[in-house]
């Protein structure tokens, strides 16, 4: 693995059973993510985009070891996550945090602010009383607040505000990465944008590596340096950002960019529709699991599944249409 890189997931599956039957067998599994392999440099951020149920939140979470994988290797400053135990876990997640999608469940509302951004510190032992309150009042001038909100409950607060508390509970630990689980899909348009310029601002001050979560190209646009474009448990494409959005090849990704819409009325883009529901990760669909959506299909695409091959200047493409 190159210094550079800080983090490397390799062949990572996570499988959910189904109920199990009368001799205690699950009757299946959900391939919730299905053999997913990327790299992420120090300082970089790696936007992750796909529809809802792809498995991009599972992915952030299993990184964490918040869900267990099934199998695979995360690879993380030159360390395997998956031999880790749960005091060592414990341990290097203070070099690894999360943000979460909802900034109205994800903060207790029987805490204060100042309580909810010093409990890691709290966890893992860290500063007297004195010095977590100072950390605290520090965290909340960082992401924008003032020191004195500390007294406040969740409550009091707007879902900007809210999110900005997330962040700095995630920041509390001095973390090295984060996974942003989309931080801003459940916040309003005109608030979207200032919560991206500080996770922005954040990483050039503090050297940080993010993983960004959404469902959409359009949120990590500007947020990126590459993406990687998921569908049904497999990254389909990964580029650097101006390449996807300029040259995507995988038809999938290609639905995505065209789905983006344009602020100029003038500018007439077409757009690709996709017929048909996303298929069930219980029972994936054989070859491309795109195939059944993909108006490019063949018959090579139905019987066997494409590899996630580089087209050149690390732009990776599973898909038939650039075997040759």
């Amino acid at each position: 693995m190159s210094a550079d890189v800080l983090l490397e997931v390799r062949n990572l599956k996570t499988y959910f059973p189904l109920k199990r039957g009368l001799l205690g067998r699950p009757r299946g599994f959900v391939k919730a993510v299905d053999d997913v392999s990327f790299f992420i440099r120090r300082g970089e951020t790696l936007g992750l985009v796909g529809e809802s149920g792809c498995g991009k939140t599972t992915t952030g979470k299993s990184i964490l070891r918040l869900i267990e994988p099934t199998s695979g290797e995360i690879i993380f400053e030159g360390q395997d996550l998956m031999g880790l135990n749960q005091n060592q876990m414990r341990k290097m997640r203070r070099e690894m945090q999360l943000i979460y999608q909802d900034p109205y469940s994800s903060l207790n509302p029987r805490l204060t602010v100042g309580e909810i951004i010093a409990e890691p510190l709290v966890v893992h032992d860290l500063l007297d009383r004195q010095g977590r309150e100072e950390r605290v009042r520090e965290l909340l001038e960082v992401v924008g607040l003032s020191p004195d909100h500390m007294y406040r409950y969740p409550h009091e607060f707007s879902g900007g505000q809210r999110q900005r508390v997330g962040i700095a509970r995630a920041l509390a630990l001095n973390p090295k990465f984060i996974v942003c689980d989309e931080p801003v899909s459940a916040l309003d348009v005109s608030i979207q944008s200032q919560i991206l310029n500080l996770l922005v601002d954040l990483q050039k001050e503090f050297g940080l590596t993010y993983l960004f979560i959404a469902h959409g190209l359009a949120a990590v646009k500007h947020i990126s340096d590459r993406v990687a474009v998921m569908y049904l448990g497999k990254i389909v494409e990964i580029a650097d950002s101006q390449v996807i959005y300029d040259r995507p090849l995988h038809p999938y990704t290609q639905a995505l960019i065209s789905a983006i819409p344009v602020p100029n009325p003038k500018i007439q883009k077409e757009r690709i529709l996709l017929e048909g529901d996303v298929p069930s990760p219980v029972n994936p669909p054989s070859g491309c699991r795109f195939h059944t959506r993909c108006r490019h299909c063949f018959e090579r695409c139905r019987e066997e599944e494409p590899p996630l091959v580089d087209k050149g200047n690390g732009h990776l493409v599973a898909c038939h249409l650039y075997d040759n």
